[in-house]
This record gives structure tokens, C-alpha cells and sequence, in this order.
């Protein structure tokens, strides 16, 4: 398959490659590095990527920013970054990406545990990670030509641990290479509207 995957360069997306570029070409994009470079919070960018790219098997999202911070101090501009950047910039990908992709294809964009399991701080996160698998849900069932769009939603991973693990007292973290799996099974089975947790 060509698989063209955003956030490549990042500590799941690297994960997530090695996993996957043994049996598969993998397009690695990244938000300033990588054979090719998007911001997922423009348009233009997400639209002049998949131009630039053409048509694929799967795309895989493993990217997205949130704003982390009390909520008692949280601005509603502070807020926004998750929706625009996490939320809608994986929404935009889906959206664009439907059109560029070979039938039968996949997309799997990414939430996280804090969807189920809120954290101290993590207000804005929460509401963005439910809305992502919210999306997919009901992407799920419009998708024509037999496509399918999974979330997968992974706990902190243990390569992260040391700046996040004061963030997720008592979380049990996972292996990159073991949620990456999760990114495997989506692109490769035959399921589509699911949340794949690793937690």
C-alpha cells in the first residue's frame, strides 16, 4: 500500500513507521520536516499536499496540538487551538483525503485516553479527542466506495513520560511500538468507525 503519513516525524509517527514501511511505502509528512511538509490548520496547505502527493491506499494521522492549562485561567482563544489544530486539522485531512484515496482505502487520524479518562489541566483536550472519535463515528457511515476511517486513542506513551508523567499520575504507559500496532490494525483490517484504545 501507499500510505501517506502525517506527523511522521514525531515519537508515535516514527513508531508508527517503522511498523509499517516494512510491508507498505510510507509518505512521511511532517508539520516542518519530513519529505514533505503541512499545516493541518490551513486549507490551502492541507489541499496543496495531497496534490502534490496524488492518489493513495491509506493516510494516517498522528498529529494535532492542544492547549493544556487550569481551567480557572483558560481563555476561550486558548481553547481554540485544540479545535482548530487537533480537532478540525484532522477533520480537514479526512475531508480532503477522501478524494485522493484508492477504493477501499483508509484513514486513521488519532484521540487519546483522556477522551475516557479527564486529566487535571487537560479541559481543552478532552473535548477535542471525544470530537475526533465523534467524527469518525458519523464519517463511518457516509463513506462511499468502501472506505473506512478508524481512531486510534493511545495513553501517554513511555517515550513521553518524562515531560507528561506529571500530568498522568497512576496511567500505565505504553510502548510506542506497541500503539503503533493499533495504527497497523486500522490500516490493514477490514473494520471502519472504530476507536482502537491502547490503555
Amino acid at each position: 500500500m501507499k500510505i501517506v503519513l502525517i506527523g511522521a516525524t514525531g515519537t508515535l509517527g516514527r513508531a508508527i513507521d517503522a511498523q509499517l514501511s516494512a510491508s507498505h511505502q510510507i509518505i512521511p509528512v511532517g508539520r516542518s520536516r519530513g519529505q514533505h511538509q503541512v499545516d493541518i490548520t490551513s486549507q490551502a496547505s492541507v489541499e496543496a499536499l495531497f496534490k502534490a502527493i496524488g492518489r493513495v491506499d491509506a493516510i494516517v494521522s498522528a498529529t494535532g496540538s492542544m492547549h493544556f492549562g487550569p481551567l480557572t485561567e483558560m481563555t476561550a482563544e486558548q481553547f481554540n487551538i485544540g479545535l482548530q489544530d487537533k480537532l478540525l486539522g484532522q477533520v480537514r485531512l479526512a475531508l480532503v483525503g477522501q478524494h485522493y484515496l484508492e477504493d477501499g482505502g483508509s484513514i486513521t487520524l488519532t484521540s487519546g485516553i483522556v477522551a475516557n479518562e479527564p486529566i487535571r489541566y487537560g479541559a481543552n483536550a478532552t473535548a477535542v479527542n471525544s470530537a475526533v472519535e465523534g467524527f469518525a463515528r458519523g464519517a463511518a457511515i457516509e463513506l462511499p466506495r468502501g472506505l473506512r476511517i478508524n481512531v486510534v486513542s493511545p495513553t501517554v506513551v513511555t517515550e513521553s513520560m518524562d515531560v507528561y508523567a506529571p500530568y498522568f499520575p497512576g496511567f500505565e504507559p505504553a510502548p510506542a511500538a506497541r500503539v503503533a500496532l493499533a495504527y497497523q490494525r486500522s490500516v490493514e483490517g477490514p473494520q471502519t468507525g472504530q476507536v482502537y484504545r491502547v490503555w
